[in-house]
């Protein structure tokens, strides 16, 4: 023990010790080097070398520090420089690690390069040394950083506002996409009405053509007469055909534009994507790992409520970003308070205690289906026992129901389509990662109350709940999702009606009134037909991105069973709804945000629903679900199907 302390002590002795740190991220990798084991993990530096350096790392993960401790990694570590000056890279391998006493999980890393560029290792010691010896290079340090801060604040305001640029950018785009369809469309009217003209004019001509030419020679007046009918026909006919060429050489041009316009669109909307993913990215609270749900409502500006956070998980998943989806589940797994195992609906961002003391089924099952798809997805079943729980709660609940109903929640009596279509949806995908039977069967008894008591109408394919006609237009977007068309056939139920029928009642076409002052025309889906409601028609951008994903999925279906006619009518339908949503973006309205782009939960701001809940206050307040589904609906992603 002794002589392991002297030679950690010796090998510390060639390192220089510094006053301040620097960042450091590092990544472990394979021994031969071909293989990236980690993602970028966060540290610092301790101690500066010749051959190496010594950093503290916090929060490793057992599974990293069993890693390092037996040296089945290396390291590639990137120091960031301060001054500007360029980041420094370097391949590494272990000379020893300690846990720092006192401190749970915190460790010393001592590491010896194994590749560094010369000229960067002789900047690091000679910026050791700078900081060791030379006092008023540490004040002259301090004054550049200052300059330095400033400078990042006048980047953050540059930053806000090209960001801002960019969504108006797209919207301007679109609303001029639009301009230019309509045009092509009416331009198709006229050329179709011309050349019916012409193909008129031409039999007319041809029928005078053969009467004349059956005129005896004697009857020389009436020949005169058609001669005269046949070159005025002629005239229109050559007239009309000017016309035509000169439209379809505007159309061509037209056309040309569309093109030019469609391109920057895709290009502005790949881009407002990514910024909307920053926004439900910085936004991460760093000691809870929740995110706020609403930004712009004051009343609820510090809650995260569960089925949002649900969607975080696979949103970060998307982006490959399983640090940030774990650190919403480690809070499920380890602080979120829970009332007799069930996970309450919201809890405030910043420390985690409860927001909202309400039990309901569904959030719980998003909560499930977020891990089921983060297992699925990286083969860590870590969290697989939460999910389970949620499932024991929800088949118990279900248990003690005579009909295999599912009520609302442990202390409601009352019975949703939604939370049905969720839970067979988890069920089917527990069935699928366990392959335990139980699930399977609670997935058929499940779908036996749905067919019962949802899909017992043919006037009106889905209700709300049990003894509940109220349509809600969610539980025909994810019936499409939950079961799929060729299941719901199975059933006897007709996707295409389900469609039909939502779009028909819930579409709504509403003036949007942008933050700028701009007011734009959007179409999309309201939460309920807009006769059942005084307030008139709004959007909800996360219930038409929903449409979209259901739209997509029927185009799908189609393609693969060979109907390419009507994969491209629902495709079709699927790109118009999410260009529209792309009128809805907006820039975040706090300086966390960066003016990065997100939509509200819907176009008008406290409004009734319709389904017993206000839509938040505010006009133009950002919400993680409307941005979270959107995401979902650019992508093509099913989050109720595990692929």
């Amino acid at each position: 023990m002794f002589s392991k302390r002297n030679n950690l002590d010796a090998e510390r002795r060639k390192y220089i010790r510094l006053d301040t740190v620097l960042p450091v991220q590092f990544r472990l990798e394979s021994l031969d080097g071909k293989q990236p084991l980690s993602p970028w993990i966060q540290g610092f530096t301790n101690n500066i070398g010749h051959g190496g350096i010594c950093l503290c790392v916090n929060d490793l993960s057992p599974e990293f520090i069993r890693l390092i401790q037996e040296k089945k990694v290396k390291f590639t570590i990137e120091i960031d420089m301060p001054l500007g000056g360029n980041s420094v890279y370097a391949l590494v391998f272990l000379a020893w690690i300690k846990e720092i006493g006192g401190l749970s999980n915190r460790y010393l890393l001592g590491l010896d390069y194994e590749k560094i560029n010369p000229r960067q290792n002789y900047m690091l010691i000679r910026f050791a040394w700078a900081r060791k010896l030379f006092l008023p290079l540490v004040i002259l340090s301090i004054v550049i950083l200052s300059l330095f801060l400033g400078f990042g604040a006048y980047s953050n305001i540059q930053l806000t506002h090209k960001n801002k640029m960019l969504v108006e950018e797209l919207v301007g785009v679109l609303q001029d996409y639009k301009l230019v369809k309509q045009h092509l469309e009416q331009i198709a009217q006229e050329r179709t009405a011309l050349q019916g003209k012409i193909e008129s004019l031409a039999l007319q001509i041809k029928s005078a053509t053969e009467i004349k030419s059956e005129q005896v020679p004697a009857v020389i007046d009436n020949t005169k007469d058609l001669n005269g009918v046949i070159l005025k026909l002629a005239q229109e006919r050559d007239l009309l055909q000017a016309k035509l060429a000169a439209l379809q050489l505007n159309e061509k041009a037209i056309q040309a534009e569309s093109l030019r316009l469609e391109t920057k669109k895709v290009l502005l909307e790949k881009a407002n994507l990514d910024k909307m993913y920053q926004w439900l990215k910085v936004r991460q609270n760093p000691r809870t790992g929740l995110v706020m749900s609403f930004e712009g409502d004051k009343d609820i500006a510090s809650w995260a409520f569960l089925y949002d956070q649900s969607l975080l998980v696979q949103v970060y998943m998307q982006f490959a970003d399983f640090v940030r989806a774990r650190k919403i589940l480690d809070f499920f797994a380890n602080d979120a308070k829970r009332e007799s195992g069930w996970f309450l609906n919201a809890y405030y961002v910043n420390d985690g205690s409860p927001a909202e003391f309400v039990l309901h089924c569904g959030p719980n099952i998003w909560l499930g289906i977020s891990i089921i798809q983060y297992v699925q997805t990286t083969g860590d079943k870590k969290y697989l026992r939460i999910a389970e729980e949620i499932a024991q709660n929800i088949i118990q609940l279900q248990s003690s129901d005579p009909d295999n109903g599912i009520r609302g929640g442990p202390k409601m009596s009352w019975y949703s389509t939604e939370h049905h279509l969720d839970a067979y949806a988890f069920y089917k995908m527990l069935a699928r990662v366990t392959n335990m039977n139980k699930y399977e069967q609670a997935a058929e008894k499940t779908l036996s109350w749905l067919v019962r008591h949802t899909y017992d109408r043919q006037d009106l394919p889905v209700k709300r709940g049990k003894g509940d006609s109220t349509i809600a237009t969610d539980t025909y977007a994810w019936s499409i999702a939950a079961i799929g068309p060729a299941k719901l056939k199975t059933l006897g139920m007709d996707s295409d009606k389900i469609m039909e029928f939502v779009e028909e009642n819930c579409m709504v076409e509403v003036n949007f009134n942008r933050p700028g002052g701009q007011v734009v025309k959007i179409q999309g889906f309201d939460f309920a037909p807009q006769h059942h409601v005084s307030r008139g028609g709004v959007v909800s951008s996360e219930w038409t991105a929903q449409m979209v994903v259901s739209f997509k999925i029927m185009a799908d279906y189609y393609f693969k069973n060979g109907r390419v006619d009507k994969a491209a009518v629902y495709q079709d339908k699927a790109d118009n709804y999410l260009g529209q949503l792309g009128n809805m973006i907006i820039s975040s309205p706090s300086p966390s945000g960066q003016g990065e782009g997100c939509l509200p939960y819907a176009t008008q701001g406290y409004v009734d629903t319709g389904h017993g809940w206000m839509t938040p206050k505010g006009k133009h307040t950002g919400s993680v679900s409307g941005t979270a589904y959107t995401i979902f609906a650019y992508y093509g992603i099913n989050p109720l199907e595990l692929k």
